[in-house]
């Protein structure tokens, strides 16, 4: 998943996890709730930037649930050994139609059900990931692998390194970068039907310092590159841009 516009989806998520078993909440989840200000593109493919704030979210109960805004709301319902096999419910965004692509049809994002695979070997964990939209205007479906490293600097300071690339099918690039003819009229763009998926390339780092036992700073920096019928679409060749950055940093309370 983007961490574009995470923030309009993801407290309501922070809010229900709070309110559940609140007499058992110091002894069964463990975990961070923080805020952070982001720096990222109205919408995938577009060249323009908006600043907004963020939840940062990393929370998990026991051995059995995990929360974050990136990996959903995971149950762990296989671990044997370093191996994870995980159900989870996800989002999927959309895009407005603010800005550059004004003129074109809003696309409603949604709820995502996926099955996640992990392995996690010294300071690496390797995941595959597979989902599809189930709510919203998305069809289709997405295939993510990722590569994160976690590097102690010292006994403050935290260094990781994600990797990443993710496939999305033709009807997922179709509900995404397609150019209706009802679009292309009013905008006066080309219009624009996919042949075929396309694969997202990316990498991200991270560092996060310690200030005290319970709170910690973390300042980040992502990157990726659109490919195949996404970079194609004159929502991106001709408004936007391949590359996608995401920067910003966060306050968190690790409990």
């Amino acid at each position: 998943m983007s961490a574009i516009t995470i923030s309009k989806y993801w407290w309501p998520a922070a809010a229900l996890s709070l309110a559940i078993a609140p007499q058992a909440w110091a002894q069964q989840w463990e975990g961070s709730l923080g805020a952070g200000v982001l720096y990222a593109p109205d919408y995938l493919g577009s060249d323009d930037y908006d600043t907004q704030l963020w939840p940062s979210i990393d929370l998990n109960y026991g051995d059995a649930l995990s929360i974050s805004p990136r990996s959903g709301i995971e149950w762990h319902a296989i671990r044997n050994g370093d191996w994870t096999v995980s159900p989870f419910i996800g989002y999927t965004f959309g895009r407005d139609n603010e800005g550059d692509i004004s003129a074109f049809e809003k696309v409603d994002g949604g709820a995502t059900l996926g099955l996640r695979l992990a392995l996690e070997q010294g300071q690496w964990k390797y995941s595959l990931a597979g989902s599809t939209p189930v709510t919203g205007d998305v069809d289709g479906a997405e295939l993510e692998a990722s590569a994160a490293w976690r590097l102690p600097l010292n006994e403050r300071t935290f260094f990781t390194f994600t990797p990443n690339v993710a496939y999305a099918d033709e009807e997922w690039t179709e509900s995404m970068f397609a150019v209706s003819t009802r679009d292309s009229l009013r905008s006066g763009i080309a219009s624009y039907h996919p042949d075929g998926g396309s694969w997202r390339l990316g990498i991200s780092t991270s560092l996060t310092y310690t200030l005290t036992p319970q709170w910690s700073a973390t300042g980040f920096v992502g990157t990726g590159y659109l490919t195949g019928d996404a970079s194609d679409s004159p929502i991106v060749d001709d408004l936007g841009s391949e590359w996608q950055t995401v920067t910003g940093v966060s306050l968190n309370y690790n409990f």
